[in-house]
């Protein structure tokens, strides 16, 4: 397993669900999981994606600039932390932002998120 390879194909993945069907993020986190989204917590899958889906925005794109990614810990697990453009509907100028992500790998093969960290990164 090549981890900037998981890495790249799970930040793929991730962001053209969020920009296209945020609802269907569900299946990446699970009852431990934990977002924090501009310092707001929010702990379990529902509730992410409760949170996800009740942004003040429906339609964005997101512009990957940067994805960097380390194993974590002996279980198997990896860093994610990604830094990009995200275009909302209507706007002018991008926002930049960044996220980290804390996959682990569930039984199955593939991974889960454990954490998700995102904030907007202003100038």
């Amino acid at each position: 397993m090549d981890p900037d390879a998981v890495a790249k194909a799970f930040v793929e993945h991730y962001y053209t669900t969020f920009d296209s069907n945020r609802a269907g993020l569900a299946n990446l986190y699970q009852e431990s999981s934990m977002l924090t989204f501009e310092g707001q917590n929010t702990q379990g899958c529902q509730s992410i994606v409760a949170k996800l889906t009740s942004l003040p925005f429906q339609q964005c794109q997101h512009a990957i600039t940067t994805v960097d990614c380390q194993p974590s810990g002996p279980a198997g697990g990896m860093i994610v932390f990604v830094s990009g453009n995200l275009q909302l509907t209507g706007e002018q100028h991008a926002l930049k932002f960044s996220q980290m992500f804390h996959l682990m790998p569930t039984p199955q093969g593939s991974f889960y998120v454990l954490n998700d960290i995102f904030r907007l990164n202003y100038a």
